[in-house]
């Protein structure tokens, strides 16, 4: 075989292995900088973009270095949306940085959001909620695509089903993908428990019970966040099985729910830790002792889910 045609073949196989966003890297012919104010974000962006320690240390590396790696950007509505570089513009934002270099391609929505997406998922944490709309987001324009991989052109196996595909890239199963599209049923205030089993923060819920939990109506789904919130008692996963027949039978209600999440689960030791000096100014300054302010507290957590529950009760 001669070399340039050893070459050729080399070079087509990167192509087939590489993301359309390092294709765009490796070729992007021209790096302009951009105005900030231009660079909307991405529609319906399902990554959070937090200024925390990480983000501060990104701008403190863009004010002495400027931005390495260059956003990928498309023109929209006579403007600029941001494809991938979301991070980056915050942090030249806190920098002080009116400009970021940036590599300006014309993609359709599809391409762009398959491209959005991942890139993002190689961040080293995804919450559970990011993860959920990204997937959904990716799925749906893949589906748009027909049976063709847009990115390599290269027919879908048909044994693949598009969810299947979309686990394939990022290591999961196409059933552990419908998982996380279901928590997309999810209302914001139980997701956010969802998050918090990641976060490592309490009240939360694990995947699994938050699938089943997704198919109870909003209503439903209120009352159970009510609760939660009242209680810090979160369903096990066959607490939420229950908690789903029962709403499919049109028998779910705040005391139902109550009922059946009431009843301790094994190895369940619920733990709350309070900051003090959140509580300093709300404390009557008669209290004490710890024993006294705990007291109070109970009193007026159980006052509390008193009332939600007169207030369930009056709007059934």
């Amino acid at each position: 075989m001669k070399k340039n045609d050893l070459s050729e073949r080399l070079n087509k196989l990167d192509d087939l292995f590489s993301t359309e966003e390092e294709r765009i890297y490796n070729n992007a012919q021209k790096i302009v900088d951009v105005n900030l104010s231009e660079i909307d974000s991405f529609e319906n962006h399902p990554f959070k973009v937090n200024d925390n320690d990480e983000l501060f240390e990104m701008a403190d590396s863009i004010r002495e270095s400027g931005v390495l790696v260059p956003a990928i950007i498309r023109p929209k509505n006579g403007r600029y949306e941001m494809i991938s570089g979301h991070r980056r513009k915050r942090a030249s934002e806190i920098a002080g940085k009116t400009t970021m270099p940036c590599i300006i391609r014309e993609l359709t929505d599809d391409e762009a959001t398959i491209i959005m997406v991942d890139s993002n998922m190689q961040r080293e944490k995804i919450l559970p909620s990011e993860r959920a709309f990204a997937y959904k987001m990716k799925l749906e324009a893949i589906k748009h695509q027909g049976k063709k991989d847009i990115l390599t052109l290269r027919p879908v196996v048909d044994k693949f089903s598009s969810a299947e595909l979309v686990g394939k890239e990022f290591g999961e199963s196409g059933r552990q993908v419908q998982r996380y599209i279901r928590l997309t049923e999810l209302i914001p205030d139980i997701l956010k428990f969802v998050d918090n089993n990641v976060l490592g923060n309490t009240p939360s819920i694990a995947l699994r019970p938050a699938v089943e939990i997704s198919f109870l109506s909003k209503e439903e789904q209120t009352m159970l966040s009510d609760f939660i919130e009242c209680s810090l008692i979160t369903p096990s996963l066959s607490q939420a099985i229950q908690l789903k027949e029962l709403s499919q039978k049109s028998k779910l209600d705040y005391s139902t729910i109550e009922n059946i999440l009431n009843i301790e689960k094994p190895n369940q030791v619920q733990k709350l830790k309070i900051n003090m000096n959140r509580l300093r100014n709300i404390l009557p300054q008669n209290l004490v002792s710890e024993k006294e302010k705990e007291e109070f507290v109970i009193k007026a957590v159980e006052y509390y889910c008193k009332k939600q529950k007169e207030r369930h009760q009056m709007e059934r």
